[in-house]
Protein backbone atom coordinates (compact mmCIF):
# COMPACT_ATOMS: atom_id res chain seq x y z
CA UNK A 1 0.00 0.00 0.00
CA UNK A 2 1.04 3.81 -0.86
CA UNK A 3 1.41 5.55 1.87
CA UNK A 4 1.83 9.36 1.84
CA UNK A 5 2.10 12.85 3.39
CA UNK A 6 0.02 15.50 2.19
CA UNK A 7 0.68 19.18 3.71
CA UNK A 8 -1.59 21.07 1.65
CA UNK A 9 -5.71 22.09 3.21
CA UNK A 10 -8.37 19.22 2.53
CA UNK A 11 -9.76 21.08 -0.30
CA UNK A 12 -6.50 21.05 -2.20
CA UNK A 13 -6.13 16.96 -1.73
CA UNK A 14 -9.08 14.98 -2.56
CA UNK A 15 -9.73 11.60 -1.67
CA UNK A 16 -12.38 9.31 -1.99
CA UNK A 17 -12.66 8.49 1.64
CA UNK A 18 -11.41 11.16 4.56
CA UNK A 19 -11.17 9.86 8.05
CA UNK A 20 -11.26 12.26 11.01
CA UNK A 21 -10.93 10.73 14.77
CA UNK A 22 -12.47 13.13 17.34
CA UNK A 23 -11.07 12.98 20.48
CA UNK A 24 -12.08 14.85 24.02
CA UNK A 25 -8.86 16.57 24.63
CA UNK A 26 -7.22 17.19 21.65
CA UNK A 27 -8.39 18.91 18.23
CA UNK A 28 -6.90 16.37 15.45
CA UNK A 29 -8.26 17.91 12.67
CA UNK A 30 -8.73 21.28 10.43
CA UNK A 31 -11.05 20.82 7.42
CA UNK A 32 -11.28 23.48 4.81
CA UNK A 33 -14.52 21.64 3.02
CA UNK A 34 -17.94 23.14 4.51
CA UNK A 35 -19.75 20.43 3.12
CA UNK A 36 -17.20 17.54 5.17
CA UNK A 37 -17.04 20.08 8.01
CA UNK A 38 -20.67 20.00 8.33
CA UNK A 39 -20.72 15.94 8.40
CA UNK A 40 -18.10 16.70 11.39
CA UNK A 41 -19.60 18.78 13.29
CA UNK A 42 -23.29 16.45 12.60
CA UNK A 43 -20.97 13.35 13.95
CA UNK A 44 -19.57 15.66 16.78
CA UNK A 45 -23.00 16.19 18.37
CA UNK A 46 -24.54 12.45 17.93
CA UNK A 47 -21.33 10.93 19.47
CA UNK A 48 -21.67 13.67 22.55
CA UNK A 49 -25.93 12.93 22.63
CA UNK A 50 -25.13 9.42 22.22
CA UNK A 51 -27.08 9.04 19.55
CA UNK A 52 -24.39 7.65 17.75
CA UNK A 53 -22.93 4.08 18.93
CA UNK A 54 -20.51 3.23 16.46
CA UNK A 55 -19.13 5.08 13.52
CA UNK A 56 -20.45 7.79 11.78
CA UNK A 57 -20.18 7.29 7.53
CA UNK A 58 -21.94 9.83 5.46
CA UNK A 59 -21.53 10.44 1.15
CA UNK A 60 -20.85 13.83 0.06
CA UNK A 61 -21.97 15.67 -2.76
CA UNK A 62 -20.09 16.41 -6.17
CA UNK A 63 -17.18 19.14 -4.84
CA UNK A 64 -16.58 18.31 -2.10
CA UNK A 65 -12.92 17.62 -1.32
CA UNK A 66 -13.97 13.72 -0.27
CA UNK A 67 -16.60 11.72 -1.92
CA UNK A 68 -17.17 9.96 1.77
CA UNK A 69 -16.45 10.66 5.31
CA UNK A 70 -15.72 8.67 8.05
CA UNK A 71 -15.72 9.58 11.98
CA UNK A 72 -14.82 7.88 14.96
CA UNK A 73 -14.94 8.85 18.68
CA UNK A 74 -12.30 8.07 20.15
CA UNK A 75 -13.76 7.88 23.92
CA UNK A 76 -15.88 5.07 22.85
CA UNK A 77 -13.23 2.73 23.17
CA UNK A 78 -12.13 3.13 27.24
CA UNK A 79 -9.66 0.19 27.33
CA UNK A 80 -6.98 1.82 25.04
CA UNK A 81 -5.40 5.37 24.87
CA UNK A 82 -5.95 7.87 21.91
CA UNK A 83 -3.02 6.56 19.96
CA UNK A 84 -3.75 2.70 19.98
CA UNK A 85 -7.97 3.71 19.05
CA UNK A 86 -6.16 6.02 16.53
CA UNK A 87 -4.43 2.97 14.69
CA UNK A 88 -7.64 1.06 15.28
CA UNK A 89 -9.78 3.59 13.34
CA UNK A 90 -6.99 3.27 10.22
CA UNK A 91 -7.66 0.13 10.33
CA UNK A 92 -11.53 0.15 9.82
CA UNK A 93 -11.67 2.84 7.73
CA UNK A 94 -8.92 0.72 5.64
CA UNK A 95 -11.28 -1.86 5.58
CA UNK A 96 -14.37 -0.09 4.62
CA UNK A 97 -12.30 1.57 1.66
CA UNK A 98 -11.44 -2.24 0.72
CA UNK A 99 -15.06 -3.48 0.89
CA UNK A 100 -16.46 -0.61 -0.49
CA UNK A 101 -13.58 -0.18 -3.07
CA UNK A 102 -12.33 3.30 -2.43
CA UNK A 103 -8.97 3.05 -3.81
CA UNK A 104 -8.08 6.66 -2.16
CA UNK A 105 -8.11 7.25 1.94
CA UNK A 106 -7.32 10.19 3.83
CA UNK A 107 -6.78 10.96 7.37
CA UNK A 108 -6.79 14.46 8.67
CA UNK A 109 -4.19 14.50 11.48
CA UNK A 110 -3.07 18.23 10.53
CA UNK A 111 -3.26 20.16 13.67
CA UNK A 112 -0.40 20.62 15.64
CA UNK A 113 -1.78 18.87 18.24
CA UNK A 114 -2.12 15.71 16.01
CA UNK A 115 1.47 15.99 14.89
CA UNK A 116 3.00 13.31 17.14
CA UNK A 117 0.61 11.09 15.88
CA UNK A 118 1.54 10.35 12.75
CA UNK A 119 3.73 7.88 12.72
CA UNK A 120 0.60 5.87 14.90
CA UNK A 121 -1.08 6.09 11.67
CA UNK A 122 1.39 4.25 9.60
CA UNK A 123 1.49 1.67 12.02
CA UNK A 124 -2.44 1.29 12.42
CA UNK A 125 -2.69 1.12 8.17
CA UNK A 126 0.07 -1.21 8.03
CA UNK A 127 -0.77 -3.65 10.41
CA UNK A 128 -4.50 -3.14 9.49
CA UNK A 129 -3.87 -3.66 6.28
CA UNK A 130 -2.04 -6.49 7.03
CA UNK A 131 -3.25 -10.49 5.73
CA UNK A 132 -2.22 -13.96 5.56
CA UNK A 133 -3.27 -15.18 2.72
CA UNK A 134 -0.72 -16.47 0.37
CA UNK A 135 -2.26 -20.14 0.59
CA UNK A 136 -5.83 -18.89 -0.51
CA UNK A 137 -6.66 -19.25 -4.28
CA UNK A 138 -9.23 -16.14 -3.61
CA UNK A 139 -7.53 -13.15 -2.53
CA UNK A 140 -8.73 -9.44 -1.82
CA UNK A 141 -5.41 -7.34 -2.57
CA UNK A 142 -7.28 -4.43 -3.00
CA UNK A 143 -5.31 -2.50 -0.10
CA UNK A 144 -1.95 -3.99 -0.91
CA UNK A 145 -1.94 -3.12 -4.78
CA UNK A 146 -4.76 -0.60 -5.52
CA UNK A 147 -5.28 1.66 -2.17
CA UNK A 148 -3.19 4.81 -1.44
CA UNK A 149 -3.51 6.37 2.14
CA UNK A 150 -2.65 9.96 2.82
CA UNK A 151 -2.16 11.25 5.61
CA UNK A 152 -2.84 15.29 5.95
CA UNK A 153 -0.42 16.74 7.84
CA UNK A 154 0.52 19.81 9.22
CA UNK A 155 2.92 22.05 7.35
CA UNK A 156 4.87 23.14 10.37
CA UNK A 157 5.53 19.50 10.58
CA UNK A 158 6.91 18.38 7.59
CA UNK A 159 10.10 16.86 8.82
CA UNK A 160 9.07 15.18 11.41
CA UNK A 161 5.93 13.66 9.79
CA UNK A 162 8.38 12.86 7.66
CA UNK A 163 10.75 11.30 9.81
CA UNK A 164 8.08 9.34 11.99
CA UNK A 165 6.20 8.20 8.83
CA UNK A 166 9.93 6.50 7.59
CA UNK A 167 10.67 5.19 11.45
CA UNK A 168 6.89 3.49 11.94
CA UNK A 169 6.38 2.15 8.47
CA UNK A 170 9.92 0.29 8.11
CA UNK A 171 9.27 -1.12 12.18
CA UNK A 172 5.26 -1.96 10.86
CA UNK A 173 7.06 -4.08 7.83
CA UNK A 174 9.30 -6.20 10.40
CA UNK A 175 5.93 -6.87 12.95
CA UNK A 176 4.64 -7.71 9.36
CA UNK A 177 7.44 -10.00 8.97
CA UNK A 178 7.45 -11.71 12.39
CA UNK A 179 3.55 -12.35 11.35
CA UNK A 180 4.48 -14.27 8.07
CA UNK A 181 7.04 -15.96 9.92
CA UNK A 182 4.96 -17.43 12.95
CA UNK A 183 1.78 -17.92 10.24
CA UNK A 184 3.49 -20.32 7.71
CA UNK A 185 2.73 -23.19 8.54
CA UNK A 186 4.74 -25.64 10.25
CA UNK A 187 5.95 -27.82 7.19
CA UNK A 188 7.13 -24.41 5.47
CA UNK A 189 9.07 -23.23 8.74
CA UNK A 190 11.11 -25.52 10.35
CA UNK A 191 14.42 -25.25 11.89
CA UNK A 192 16.49 -24.86 9.41
CA UNK A 193 14.21 -22.29 7.13
CA UNK A 194 14.50 -20.11 10.06
CA UNK A 195 17.90 -19.69 10.58
CA UNK A 196 18.08 -19.32 6.88
CA UNK A 197 15.79 -16.59 6.85
CA UNK A 198 17.83 -14.97 9.95
CA UNK A 199 20.92 -15.38 8.05
CA UNK A 200 19.33 -13.67 4.55
CA UNK A 201 17.91 -11.06 6.53
CA UNK A 202 21.10 -10.46 8.28
CA UNK A 203 22.58 -9.98 4.94
CA UNK A 204 19.80 -7.87 3.38
CA UNK A 205 20.50 -5.35 6.95
CA UNK A 206 24.27 -5.30 7.45
CA UNK A 207 23.98 -7.65 10.65
CA UNK A 208 26.97 -10.14 11.11
CA UNK A 209 25.52 -13.81 11.07
CA UNK A 210 26.40 -17.32 12.63
CA UNK A 211 24.34 -20.33 12.05
CA UNK A 212 25.30 -23.29 13.95
CA UNK A 213 24.30 -26.40 12.77
CA UNK A 214 23.54 -30.27 14.70
CA UNK A 215 27.59 -30.84 14.82
CA UNK A 216 28.58 -27.39 16.00
CA UNK A 217 25.95 -27.49 18.82
CA UNK A 218 27.70 -30.71 19.42
CA UNK A 219 30.86 -29.88 19.48
CA UNK A 220 30.04 -26.58 21.27
CA UNK A 221 28.57 -28.25 24.03
CA UNK A 222 24.97 -26.60 23.58
CA UNK A 223 22.66 -30.00 24.45
CA UNK A 224 19.37 -28.43 25.13
CA UNK A 225 18.57 -27.70 21.45
CA UNK A 226 19.87 -31.16 20.97
CA UNK A 227 17.86 -32.97 23.60
CA UNK A 228 14.60 -30.95 22.48
CA UNK A 229 15.14 -31.86 18.34
CA UNK A 230 16.34 -35.30 18.87
CA UNK A 231 13.01 -36.10 17.35
CA UNK A 232 12.62 -34.52 14.54
CA UNK A 233 14.65 -35.20 10.97
CA UNK A 234 14.97 -31.60 10.73
CA UNK A 235 18.08 -30.68 12.75
CA UNK A 236 18.04 -27.87 15.40
CA UNK A 237 19.77 -24.20 14.71
CA UNK A 238 21.07 -21.40 16.47
CA UNK A 239 21.32 -18.03 14.66
CA UNK A 240 23.36 -15.57 16.07
CA UNK A 241 22.57 -11.91 14.66
CA UNK A 242 25.44 -8.58 15.57
CA UNK A 243 24.51 -5.07 15.18
CA UNK A 244 27.80 -3.35 16.15
CA UNK A 245 27.92 0.08 16.49
CA UNK A 246 30.59 2.62 15.23
CA UNK A 247 30.92 3.64 18.74
CA UNK A 248 32.21 1.03 20.71
CA UNK A 249 32.36 -0.05 24.27
CA UNK A 250 29.19 0.38 26.57
CA UNK A 251 26.60 -2.12 27.18
CA UNK A 252 25.72 -4.97 25.08
CA UNK A 253 22.08 -5.89 24.93
CA UNK A 254 21.09 -9.89 23.89
CA UNK A 255 17.60 -10.66 22.56
CA UNK A 256 17.15 -14.91 23.30
CA UNK A 257 14.11 -16.31 21.30
CA UNK A 258 12.23 -19.66 21.71
CA UNK A 259 12.53 -20.64 18.12
CA UNK A 260 9.92 -24.56 18.64
CA UNK A 261 9.51 -24.12 15.10
CA UNK A 262 6.50 -26.88 15.85
CA UNK A 263 5.75 -28.04 19.43
CA UNK A 264 4.07 -31.63 19.33
CA UNK A 265 4.80 -31.80 23.39
CA UNK A 266 7.54 -34.76 22.22
CA UNK A 267 6.42 -38.02 24.40
CA UNK A 268 4.39 -36.07 26.29
CA UNK A 269 2.14 -34.95 23.38
CA UNK A 270 -0.38 -32.45 23.39
CA UNK A 271 -4.06 -32.86 23.08
CA UNK A 272 -4.93 -32.51 19.35
CA UNK A 273 -7.11 -29.88 19.86
CA UNK A 274 -5.98 -26.49 18.64
CA UNK A 275 -2.12 -28.40 18.13
CA UNK A 276 -2.04 -26.43 14.82
CA UNK A 277 -1.35 -22.95 16.67
CA UNK A 278 1.90 -24.86 17.87
CA UNK A 279 3.66 -23.51 14.67
CA UNK A 280 3.57 -20.29 16.42
CA UNK A 281 5.60 -21.75 18.90
CA UNK A 282 8.95 -19.64 17.63
CA UNK A 283 7.61 -16.40 18.08
CA UNK A 284 9.92 -15.17 20.89
CA UNK A 285 12.42 -16.09 17.94
CA UNK A 286 10.28 -14.41 15.43
CA UNK A 287 9.88 -11.40 17.73
CA UNK A 288 13.61 -11.24 17.86
CA UNK A 289 14.51 -11.53 13.97
CA UNK A 290 11.80 -9.13 13.58
CA UNK A 291 13.60 -6.45 15.69
CA UNK A 292 16.87 -7.24 14.70
CA UNK A 293 15.89 -6.85 11.12
CA UNK A 294 14.40 -2.94 12.01
CA UNK A 295 17.84 -2.13 13.99
CA UNK A 296 20.12 -3.43 11.34
CA UNK A 297 18.61 -0.53 9.28
CA UNK A 298 18.01 1.79 12.18
CA UNK A 299 21.57 1.74 13.43
CA UNK A 300 21.26 2.46 17.00
CA UNK A 301 24.23 3.57 19.13
CA UNK A 302 24.23 0.22 21.12
CA UNK A 303 25.54 -3.56 20.41
CA UNK A 304 22.95 -5.53 20.22
CA UNK A 305 22.56 -9.58 19.73
CA UNK A 306 19.82 -11.40 18.76
CA UNK A 307 19.90 -15.41 19.31
CA UNK A 308 17.23 -17.35 18.19
CA UNK A 309 17.01 -20.99 19.49
CA UNK A 310 15.76 -23.38 16.73
CA UNK A 311 14.23 -26.81 17.64
CA UNK A 312 11.20 -29.02 16.69
CA UNK A 313 9.54 -30.97 19.33
CA UNK A 314 8.41 -34.17 17.91
CA UNK A 315 7.80 -37.81 19.25
CA UNK A 316 9.58 -41.00 17.31
CA UNK A 317 12.70 -43.43 18.27
CA UNK A 318 15.24 -40.52 19.02
CA UNK A 319 13.23 -38.28 20.89
CA UNK A 320 13.94 -37.53 24.78
CA UNK A 321 11.93 -39.40 26.86
CA UNK A 322 10.39 -37.85 30.64
CA UNK A 323 13.15 -39.29 32.88
CA UNK A 324 16.23 -38.70 30.73
CA UNK A 325 18.68 -36.43 32.20
CA UNK A 326 21.10 -33.96 30.43
CA UNK A 327 24.36 -31.41 31.54
CA UNK A 328 23.31 -27.88 30.01
CA UNK A 329 25.96 -26.00 28.62
CA UNK A 330 26.91 -24.16 32.17
CA UNK A 331 27.35 -27.63 34.15
CA UNK A 332 23.56 -27.88 35.36
CA UNK A 333 22.19 -31.47 35.10
CA UNK A 334 18.43 -31.57 34.41
CA UNK A 335 15.85 -33.80 34.42
CA UNK A 336 13.46 -33.81 31.78
CA UNK A 337 10.37 -34.96 33.65
CA UNK A 338 7.84 -33.45 30.74
CA UNK A 339 9.18 -33.29 27.40
CA UNK A 340 6.40 -30.35 26.70
CA UNK A 341 8.43 -28.01 28.97
CA UNK A 342 10.77 -28.01 25.93
CA UNK A 343 10.95 -24.50 25.19
CA UNK A 344 13.04 -23.66 28.41
CA UNK A 345 15.76 -26.00 27.43
CA UNK A 346 16.64 -24.20 24.40
CA UNK A 347 16.97 -21.40 25.99
CA UNK A 348 19.70 -22.33 28.11
CA UNK A 349 21.81 -22.77 25.64
CA UNK A 350 20.28 -19.10 24.56
CA UNK A 351 21.29 -17.71 27.85
CA UNK A 352 24.74 -18.96 27.90
CA UNK A 353 25.61 -18.19 24.71
CA UNK A 354 24.89 -14.65 25.42
CA UNK A 355 27.21 -14.87 27.95
CA UNK A 356 29.53 -15.71 25.80
CA UNK A 357 28.33 -12.96 23.85
CA UNK A 358 29.72 -10.44 26.33
CA UNK A 359 26.08 -9.43 26.97
CA UNK A 360 25.74 -7.15 30.01
CA UNK A 361 21.50 -7.15 29.54
CA UNK A 362 19.72 -10.43 28.30
CA UNK A 363 15.90 -10.49 27.16
CA UNK A 364 14.69 -13.53 26.65
CA UNK A 365 11.40 -13.84 24.65
CA UNK A 366 9.41 -17.07 24.77
CA UNK A 367 5.97 -18.89 24.03
CA UNK A 368 6.81 -20.64 27.14
CA UNK A 369 3.68 -21.20 29.61
CA UNK A 370 0.00 -21.81 29.31
CA UNK A 371 0.04 -21.09 32.84
CA UNK A 372 0.59 -17.01 31.60
CA UNK A 373 -2.36 -16.92 29.47
CA UNK A 374 -4.09 -18.41 32.48
CA UNK A 375 -2.82 -15.69 34.59
CA UNK A 376 -3.29 -12.58 31.75
CA UNK A 377 -5.19 -13.91 29.27
CA UNK A 378 -4.92 -13.06 25.88
CA UNK A 379 -3.81 -9.47 25.91
CA UNK A 380 -0.33 -9.27 28.70
CA UNK A 381 2.52 -10.91 28.38
CA UNK A 382 4.12 -11.52 31.94
CA UNK A 383 7.48 -10.72 32.61
CA UNK A 384 9.96 -11.83 35.44
CA UNK A 385 13.65 -10.93 36.02
CA UNK A 386 16.24 -10.04 38.28
CA UNK A 387 16.87 -6.48 37.23
CA UNK A 388 13.56 -3.83 38.24
CA UNK A 389 15.20 -1.06 35.66
CA UNK A 390 15.69 -3.49 32.88
CA UNK A 391 11.81 -4.69 33.72
CA UNK A 392 10.80 -0.85 33.88
CA UNK A 393 12.09 -0.23 30.07
CA UNK A 394 10.88 -3.12 29.09
CA UNK A 395 7.24 -2.13 30.39
CA UNK A 396 7.58 1.61 29.35
CA UNK A 397 8.92 0.79 25.98
CA UNK A 398 5.87 -1.64 25.46
CA UNK A 399 3.31 0.87 26.81
CA UNK A 400 4.39 3.36 24.02
CA UNK A 401 3.50 0.88 21.52
CA UNK A 402 0.16 -1.03 22.49
CA UNK A 403 2.19 -4.13 23.90
CA UNK A 404 1.32 -4.83 27.64
CA UNK A 405 3.52 -6.70 30.20
CA UNK A 406 2.55 -7.59 33.44
CA UNK A 407 5.61 -8.16 36.34
CA UNK A 408 5.13 -11.66 38.25
CA UNK A 409 7.29 -12.17 41.09
CA UNK A 410 10.22 -14.81 41.35
CA UNK A 411 9.03 -16.09 44.37
CA UNK A 412 12.64 -18.10 45.79
CA UNK A 413 10.41 -20.75 47.95
CA UNK A 414 8.78 -22.08 44.94
CA UNK A 415 12.81 -23.24 43.40
CA UNK A 416 11.80 -26.32 46.07
CA UNK A 417 9.41 -27.41 43.35
CA UNK A 418 12.10 -27.89 40.73
CA UNK A 419 14.23 -30.34 42.87
CA UNK A 420 14.51 -33.62 42.10
CA UNK A 421 16.60 -36.48 43.48
CA UNK A 422 18.27 -37.63 40.48
CA UNK A 423 19.30 -34.18 39.11
CA UNK A 424 20.51 -30.76 40.08
CA UNK A 425 17.15 -29.23 38.63
CA UNK A 426 13.65 -30.86 37.15
CA UNK A 427 12.38 -29.15 34.17
CA UNK A 428 9.23 -29.22 35.64
CA UNK A 429 7.68 -28.00 39.17
CA UNK A 430 6.03 -30.45 40.98
CA UNK A 431 2.84 -29.92 41.88
CA UNK A 432 1.83 -27.57 38.37
CA UNK A 433 0.84 -24.77 40.61
CA UNK A 434 2.73 -21.36 39.81
CA UNK A 435 3.78 -22.51 36.05
CA UNK A 436 4.79 -19.45 34.62
CA UNK A 437 6.73 -18.09 37.63
CA UNK A 438 8.41 -21.77 38.45
CA UNK A 439 9.78 -21.59 34.23
CA UNK A 440 11.20 -18.13 35.20
CA UNK A 441 12.91 -19.50 38.03
CA UNK A 442 14.43 -22.54 36.15
CA UNK A 443 15.60 -19.94 33.18
CA UNK A 444 17.27 -18.06 35.71
CA UNK A 445 19.75 -21.19 36.71
CA UNK A 446 21.39 -20.07 33.24
CA UNK A 447 21.27 -16.73 33.33
CA UNK A 448 25.41 -15.77 33.13
CA UNK A 449 26.29 -14.49 36.41
CA UNK A 450 26.55 -10.75 37.03
CA UNK A 451 24.26 -9.63 33.52
CA UNK A 452 20.56 -8.25 34.12
CA UNK A 453 18.10 -9.98 32.76
CA UNK A 454 14.89 -10.22 31.66
CA UNK A 455 12.23 -12.86 30.52
CA UNK A 456 9.23 -12.02 28.47
CA UNK A 457 6.74 -15.03 28.50
CA UNK A 458 4.50 -13.99 25.27
CA UNK A 459 2.34 -17.06 25.70
CA UNK A 460 -1.07 -14.92 25.56
CA UNK A 461 -0.48 -12.36 23.19
CA UNK A 462 1.01 -14.77 20.57
CA UNK A 463 -2.00 -14.96 18.79
CA UNK A 464 -5.44 -13.52 18.75
CA UNK A 465 -8.40 -15.79 17.91
CA UNK A 466 -10.46 -13.09 16.21
CA UNK A 467 -9.70 -9.67 15.04
CA UNK A 468 -8.32 -7.54 17.49
CA UNK A 469 -7.69 -3.74 17.88
CA UNK A 470 -5.74 -3.12 14.47
CA UNK A 471 -4.82 -6.99 14.16
CA UNK A 472 -6.67 -9.76 11.66
CA UNK A 473 -6.97 -13.28 13.08
CA UNK A 474 -3.73 -14.72 13.49
CA UNK A 475 -0.23 -14.02 14.55
CA UNK A 476 0.24 -10.66 15.88
CA UNK A 477 4.34 -10.58 15.64
CA UNK A 478 4.31 -9.62 19.89
CA UNK A 479 7.17 -7.82 21.24
CA UNK A 480 8.98 -6.62 18.06
CA UNK A 481 7.65 -2.66 18.61
CA UNK A 482 8.55 -3.37 22.90
CA UNK A 483 12.37 -4.21 21.73
CA UNK A 484 13.12 -1.53 19.19
CA UNK A 485 11.64 1.17 21.13
CA UNK A 486 13.69 -0.14 24.21
CA UNK A 487 17.06 -0.45 21.74
CA UNK A 488 16.07 3.05 20.99
CA UNK A 489 15.71 4.58 24.28
CA UNK A 490 18.12 2.39 26.18
CA UNK A 491 20.66 5.17 27.00
CA UNK A 492 17.72 7.05 28.20
CA UNK A 493 16.97 7.79 31.69
CA UNK A 494 13.91 6.60 33.23
CA UNK A 495 11.30 9.04 34.52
Amino acid sequence: MNIRLSFAPLSQTPVDLLCVVLDEGKALHAIDDAAVAAHVARAEAGFKDKSLKREYFATLPEGAAAKAVVVYWSPQIKAFNLWENLKTFTAKALRLARDYRMATVGLALNTIEAAPLVGKAVEGALLGAYTFDRYKQEKDDFLAKQASFVILAHPERQADAEARRGRYAWVSENVNFARDLMNEPGNVINPVTLAEAADRAAKEVGLESEILDARALEAKGYRGLLQVGAGSRTEPRMAILRHVPAQKGGPTLALVGKGITFDTGGISLKPGDHMWEMKGDMGGAAAVLGAMRAIGRLKPNLKVIGILCCAENFPDANAQRPGDIFTAKNGKSIMVDNTDAEGRLVLTDGLHRAGEEGATHVIDLATLTGAVLRALGPSVAGMMGNDPELLRRVSRSGSNHGEAYWELPLVDEYCESLKTPFADLNNIAAGGLAGAITAGLFLREFVPEGVKWAHLDIAGPMFREKDWKYYETGAIGFGVKTLVDLVERFHEPLA
